[in-house]
């Protein structure tokens, strides 16, 4: 986890997306959150893939 841990609410707040209609966070915005890279958080996101409900992720195309 990262060192910095004072994340202000207005960080988050505008990490926030809305697509589709849906509020999302990008994968690169989740992962500095957390303090990992986006490969590794990613990763763990597919190893534990039954710990999340079906529609917790989803990939956007072009």
């Amino acid at each position: 986890m990262s060192s910095r841990s004072n994340i202000t609410i207005h960080e988050i707040e505008r990490a926030i997306h809305v697509i589709r209609g849906q509020r999302v966070m990008l994968d690169s915005d989740l992962a500095e959150l957390y303090g990992v890279t986006t490969a590794a958080l990613n990763q763990a996101v597919k190893r534990n893939a039954d710990r999340f409900p079906d529609d917790f992720a989803f990939q956007l195309t072009q």
